[in-house]
């Protein structure tokens, strides 16, 4: 966590210094949900998704009128419930239920287009690239500790997302713009080893999905 904060100094530090820099604060209601890579015999299900809340700071570095390298550090909380089917030792199989909370800090790595008014102050953005997230908490069930053992270690530390986005912005005055957009999150990494294990079978894959409503002001 530390070697990604001093990335992010760096990368605002040497940015300041060459261009045209927006810093602002961003509330981002999530709906989040998992997707499944498993054979069918497991019977992975989406028992529903999860609304979670994403907050934090993003910083746009403009190299030029209209194009900029979008970053920051944003705390979002993701997860959803899970069905799977379960065989025992003796052959009996059923469905267990796991309700997972997740809570991530990222990092995200995108390019924003903007485009030119489209009424007077204005404009919109279209948001493209991906985000490195590091885990840091979860529940299951709503408990940290099961059977002994702390549930965060169930879950990969580091998280890969895609992000594809759009939105407007609004000038509010001479220097303050307010924002407000919607994105799509999808996980290219797994998440969750635990049903690898329980399961026996190392093509399981767990990954998290969601929709965010990005809204924000920047300065």
């Amino acid at each position: 966590m530390k070697k990604i904060t001093l990335l992010v100094l760096f990368l605002l530090a040497g940015f300041t210094s060459m261009a045209q820099v927006e810093i602002g604060l961003m509330v981002s209601p999530t709906i989040s949900s998992p997707r499944f890579i498993a054979e069918d015999r497991h019977n992975f299900k989406n028992e529903g998704g999860k609304l979670g809340l994403g907050i934090g700071v993003v910083a746009d570095y403009f190299f030029a009128q209209n194009y900029a390298f979008s970053t920051g550090l944003v705390y979002r909380s993701k997860g959803g419930e899970i069905s799977y089917t379960y065989v025992d030792e003796l052959g009996s199989s059923r469905t267990e239920k796991d309700d997972n909370s997740l809570q991530y800090i990222e990092l995200p790595v995108t390019l924003k287009l903007f485009t030119n008014e489209v009424a007077p102050g204005t404009i919109l953005y279209f948001q493209v690239g991906g985000s490195l997230n590091t885990k840091v908490s979860a529940k299951v069930d709503d408990k940290k500790v099961i059977s002994g053992e702390k549930v965060s270690k169930r879950f990969s530390i580091f998280e890969t997302d895609a992000i594809l986005g759009g939105g407007a912005e609004f000038q509010m005055g001479e220097s303050t713009k307010l924002f407000a957009g919607l994105t799509y999150h999808r996980g290219l990494s797994n998440t969750d080893d635990f049903y690898r294990d329980v399961l026996n079978d190392k093509n399981i894959g767990i990954k998290n999905n969601g929709f965010s409503l990005d809204v924000g002001v920047k300065f």
